[in-house]
């Protein structure tokens, strides 16, 4: 994603500026060592790019920016569920305004934090008391933490994702590793199936990978770098690509733009809501996934 041609609403600092695209303001980052982008609809990366690199990060050409609907790419948040065991589907983060919080620089890069908490909207949603925290960090690398925690005065059980988009040349000659080669397969009516440990895709892939390794690779030859996704927090990776068909019934994704991407998202997975997590009174919980190419 071009972050230079965005209109500047505000300065910050001499690396951070808020802009904007159509009816969302971002947090831009524009440091010796990377640049970025935080949306403050969803609290939602879009973009990372090192200095002389191709982005990591993928955002359809076609997402929607009109502060309403969740956006195609990036890093959306998915949280207080992940997947469709309640409405909406993923969670109302990615579809929340966030908080600016604060931002630190130094030589090394940059530290953005937002934030969002409960309101009368959200309660609506999910009756709990929560407040999390994004820290984004950008530097030679990307790193993404999703702090929670439970300012309620009772437990509550919850599920969630970084749902990442990564940037690849071309999906057809991608080779991942460290994902582990047990699975649970969302086309397959969630069968769990043992298959290998490296994985090149010709098809719509939906899984969730149970016994992943510490860090999976993607070795890209066209762009000609390997991309390392370390994660923390998670109990599954879930790898995704929609295919042409999936991407075809996307108004926000054009029909080939499943060609350039694939999701290796850090994920506590849970089938219900009531078997997630459950975070008590005064708890904290973080997930996290650390990107670098």
């Amino acid at each position: 994603m071009d972050l230079r041609s965005l209109p500047v609403v505000s300065a910050l600092s001499d690396c951070v500026t808020i802009v904007e695209k159509d009816a969302v303001k971002i947090v831009r980052v524009m440091h010796d060592k990377a640049s970025a982008g935080i949306a403050l609809h969803g609290g939602h990366v879009v973009s990372f790019q090192p200095a002389g690199q191709e982005d990591l990060i993928w955002m359809s050409d076609t997402a929607i920016f009109d502060g309403k609907a969740a956006l195609r790419g990036g890093i959306p948040i998915c949280w207080p569920w992940f997947g469709r065991i309640a409405a909406p589907a993923h969670g109302f983060a990615r579809n929340s305004t966030w908080q600016l919080i604060e931002h630190r620089e130094n030589d090394n890069g940059v530290i953005v934090e937002l934030g969002l908490d409960s309101s009368e909207e959200s309660l609506r949603i999910w009756p709990h008391l929560f407040s999390i925290r994004l820290i984004v960090e950008v530097t030679e690398q990307l790193k993404v933490s999703l702090k929670v925690d439970n300012i309620d005065q009772q437990p509550w059980t919850f599920s969630g994702a970084l749902h990442t988009y990564l940037n690849v040349g071309d999906i057809k000659q991608a080779k991942v590793t460290g994902m582990g080669s047990e699975y649970i397969d969302s086309l397959q009516n969630d069968d769990v199936i043992q298959g290998g440990q490296e994985l090149v895709l010709s098809d719509t892939i939906d899984r969730v990978y149970t016994q992943p390794e510490s860090d999976i690779l993607i070795q890209d030859p066209v762009l000609q770098r390997t991309l390392t996704i370390t994660n923390h927090g998670h109990n599954c990776a879930v790898l995704w690509n929609p295919w042409l068909e999936g991407a075809q019934s996307m108004g926000d994704m054009p029909d080939n733009g499943y060609e350039t991407f694939l999701c290796v998202e850090s994920t506590l997975h849970a089938p219900s809501i009531e078997q997630g997590k459950t975070l008590h009174p005064g708890e904290t919980y973080q997930l996290e996934t650390i990107i670098s190419a």
